[in-house]
């Protein structure tokens, strides 16, 4: 029989197995990641589970940045596309959202430096329309990508755009700056949902990606700290 010395060694050689393939489990609410300088390395990977194709979504959150060039907000990939999901900011006002590769662009949409943007995606492959709300402004409905849906096991990334599944990353597209709040759901939540989300009121959590129950890694200079955002004692 083994020694309990050795299975204690073994139990936590599992656990950091573990933690290292799915990382850090936190309830982030009130906190930012802080990503302060352009780099081809640092990220946040989210870990989500994802047990059927995405044929539905929506993402939220909220980003802070100084920068006027293009950069990434969200990256979602499988084996198969490196740009399932994917949302880029490319320039003040202009955002642009690729769905399994096929791409749209989005004008004249609130934006600032300095300043905290709320901004929410949604797609629903029944119909293929797609649309961005920022702070509380919504866009135009397009239609992207109708009858498919996002299958494989993802690689969900913050501040990096992934030209490879989980890597290929790019400096000059790198965001620079603060994000919180991030939700993912696998549906289309309503609008009124949206508009909870963007006045920090009181909504129901992302069931694939959750602020306050996030399991997440973190590469390189990203560092979590507080946020000044108003009403951080609201309640989800």
């Amino acid at each position: 029989m083994e020694s309990a010395l050795n299975l204690t060694a073994k139990l936590v050689f599992l656990l950091v197995l573990i933690y290292g393939c799915y990382g850090d489990l936190q309830d982030l609410s009130g906190k930012v990641f802080v990503i302060p300088t352009p780099t081809r390395t640092s990220h946040i990977k989210l870990h989500a589970n994802v047990s059927k194709p995405i044929s539905a979504m929506t993402m939220c959150q909220r980003f802070n940045s100084e920068l006027e060039r293009g950069q990434s907000l969200f990256s979602l990939a499988t084996q198969s596309h490196d740009n399932d999901l994917l949302l880029y900011k490319r320039s003040m006002g202009v955002y642009r959202v690729h769905i399994r590769g096929d791409i749209l662009d989005f004008f004249s949409l609130p934006d600032s430096k300095n300043e905290w943007i709320s901004i929410c995606w949604t797609w629903d492959s029944k119909t293929g329309l797609t649309q961005l709300w920022v702070n509380g402004k919504r866009s135009a409905r397009r239609i992207l990508k109708p009858d498919t849906s996002v299958t494989g096991t993802p690689s969900i990334m913050l501040v990096q755009e992934q030209d490879s599944y989980g890597g290929g990353f790019d400096a000059s597209q790198s965001f620079v700056g603060e994000v919180t709040d991030v939700h993912f759901w696998d549906s289309v939540i309503s609008p009124c949902e949206i508009q909870m989300y963007m006045e920090l009121n009181r909504f129901n959590p992302g069931n694939i990606l959750n602020w306050k129950d996030l399991q997440f890694s973190i590469e390189g200079k990203v560092f979590i700290e507080k946020s000044e955002l108003k009403n951080e004692c609201h309640n989800y």
